[in-house]
């Protein structure tokens, strides 16, 4: 998706071969999530990532389209008629991102379904529905929105990273009740989705800040956990700012240079 938006096809190519190559060996057209290159065999565990999955099928049709590249198209439009078909799921009146196809479901658990709410990427969800055609992704996209106003858990009232809608949502078993580094990008994925939300992007924006500065929460106790000064996390809060507010980025915002994966994946989106 980076390739894309900064408009390098070779980029782009050499990043889809070792996708084709090495991450889609799965039957059913998903992406296999975790390649570890210190181990071999490099998969380490088979389970798709939902919202991998849904990334790569966004960025292979909006290459396709700019570049007229029928083959990424193609590719694009089978991985999202497999994430139709294996991870959007109606539940409760409700429709649900699967995270994966294993292990999240009523059937593998018992508070499932357990979702991710940092999963839904919801720029990409209408590309979906152009490449798969379902009444599905629209209610997706608003049930994706709607839940997050659900999930107010704890003082600072913020989503958990993954969550239990067995019965009244609440932070799934087995994993910390935090707000964590997935959850950092929900705004980002709201505001580029076009969810201008103030209420709703407000809360998130207090929520996951101390002190100005975005931190991971423990959300029984509302404590911050680590703190994120790094300039990519910083973004996020920017972004939503301009959003709500109308205020400019900051300067260093707009000064990117390459720091670990995330936060700079995050800082590129933002400045996208």
């Amino acid at each position: 998706l980076l390739a894309y938006l900064a408009s390098s096809p070779a980029d782009f190519e050499q990043i889809w071969y070792f996708t084709r190559t090495e991450l889609l060996l799965r039957d059913d057209g998903l992406a296999v999530w975790k390649w570890d290159p210190n181990v071999k065999p490099h998969v380490t565990d088979t389970n798709n990532a939902s919202d991998g999955d849904m990334l790569i099928a966004y960025a292979l049709a909006l290459a396709g389209t700019a570049w007229k590249r029928e083959d990424y198209i193609l590719a694009a439009s089978r991985m999202a008629q497999a994430l139709l078909a294996k991870t959007v799921v109606r539940s409760e009146g409700r429709t649900l991102l699967m995270p994966g196809t294993d292990g999240f479901a009523a059937a593998d658990r018992d508070d499932g379904p357990v979702v991710n709410p940092s999963y839904w990427v919801y720029e990409a969800i209408p590309v979906m529905a152009a490449l798969a055609p379902s009444d599905d992704w629209k209610t997706l996209s608003e049930d994706g929105v709607a839940l997050l106003s659900t999930m107010q858990f704890g003082p600072r009232r913020l989503p958990a990273e993954w969550v239990s809608l067995h019965a009244k949502p609440q932070p799934a078993k087995g994993f910390d009740a935090e707000f964590a580094y997935n959850a950092i990008r929900i705004p980002l994925y709201l505001v580029r989705g076009g969810v201008t939300d103030k209420a709703l992007l407000n809360r998130l924006r207090q929520g996951m800040s101390q002190d100005g500065v975005l931190a991971t929460i423990d959300l029984t106790t509302g404590r911050p956990k680590t703190l994120l000064s790094d300039p990519g996390y910083r973004i996020v809060n920017d972004v939503v700012a301009c959003v709500v507010d109308g205020t400019k980025l900051p300067v260093s915002a707009l000064q990117f240079a390459p720091t670990l994966y995330y936060p700079s994946t995050l800082q590129l989106l933002g400045l996208a």
